[in-house]
């Protein structure tokens, strides 16, 4: 079993190389958490060597057409080393510092974990399903323990989140691949939801491997005022939080440029704001969990 680590807490150490959140439905949440859960068994009992041998995925892109890296965090409120890992990894979102400048597209989702809620702060964000994630990781990418703050690059490798080189370093040397053709649209069912249709062409067919059509909707500018905990006292601030994450599709033995459609229902919140809000889609292997591939999409201003 996987223990736990928080950067700031005197528990081990961290590798050097390394509210509530709203879903569609329960049976969809348990049933993508059970979906991970399913895959780092899978990866930690042998399925790693598949990461790299003969039909685990795609080749890498080349040209300018290429989608973007997926950088995901998996932070705490309730951790002192988070808010300036989130600062960080805001500011490689939003692409607003020089410090951070790439000439590789980057797409940021932060998910909020709730095992350190125990310290005296309930995040305001927090999801044990977030939690079942980087677990998944965790054991799919070999990891002794999980830890805040941190980040996974591409689904294939992490680190410190408030390590600028060593994020930098992953991004630049992640794989990327030829990016996927999508057409969405979309339809507010009522006040707390929203439809998203894809019709989605990939430019590699999917043979002898598997892969599904992930979206996700996140919240920017979001502040709270921290009142108990380590972070007591601090105003927290916090982008590209991961508000829901549902499948739309698992491709498998499909052939390059034909279309296949998906769908998804996203749950919004008290407080929804199109304004502050986007959408990701990207690629991800349910039994490596590895990222083929992630491509922003714009809500239109009706929703």
């Amino acid at each position: 079993m996987l223990s736990r680590l928080c950067c700031c807490l005197s528990r081990g150490a961290v590798p050097e190389n390394g509210s509530k959140v709203n879903s569609s439905s329960a049976d969809a949440a348990a049933t993508h958490a059970k979906s991970l859960n399913s895959a780092a068994t899978h990866t930690q009992n042998g399925a790693n060597e598949g990461r790299k041998g003969k039909g685990s995925g795609p080749s890498e892109g080349k040209g300018p057409n290429q989608s973007a890296v997926l950088v995901e965090l998996f932070t705490s409120q309730g951790c002192s080393s988070c808010p300036s890992a989130d600062l960080l990894i805001s500011k490689l979102g939003q692409g607003k510092s020089q410090d951070l400048a790439l000439d590789v597209p980057v797409l940021v989702l932060a998910y909020h974990v709730d095992y350190w809620d125990y310290l005296g702060w309930k995040d305001t964000f927090a999801s044990s399903f977030w939690t079942v994630r980087q677990r998944a990781y965790g054991q799919a990418l070999q990891q002794d323990s999980i830890y805040t703050p941190e980040v996974v690059v591409q689904g294939r490798k992490h680190c410190v989140a408030s390590n600028l080189d060593s994020i930098l370093s992953l991004v630049h040397e992640a794989p990327r691949f030829p990016a996927p053709e999508i057409h969405a649209n979309f339809s507010r069912q009522s006040s707390s939801a929203l439809e998203v249709s894809l019709a989605i062409s990939l430019k590699f067919k999917v043979e002898g491997f598997t892969l599904d059509v992930m979206v996700s909707i996140y919240e920017n500018g979001l502040v709270t005022n921290c009142a108990k905990g380590e972070n007591v006292g601090r105003v927290l601030t916090n982008d590209f939080v991961v508000r829901g994450l549902e499948k739309a599709v698992t491709i498998q033995d499909w052939p390059a440029k034909k279309s296949i459609k998906g769908k998804v229902t996203l749950s919004l919140w008290e407080g929804y704001t199109k304004s502050r809000c986007g959408l990701t889609v990207f690629l991800q292997n349910p039994q490596t969990l590895e990222v083929y591939g992630a491509l922003p999409l714009e809500l239109p201003e009706e929703v």
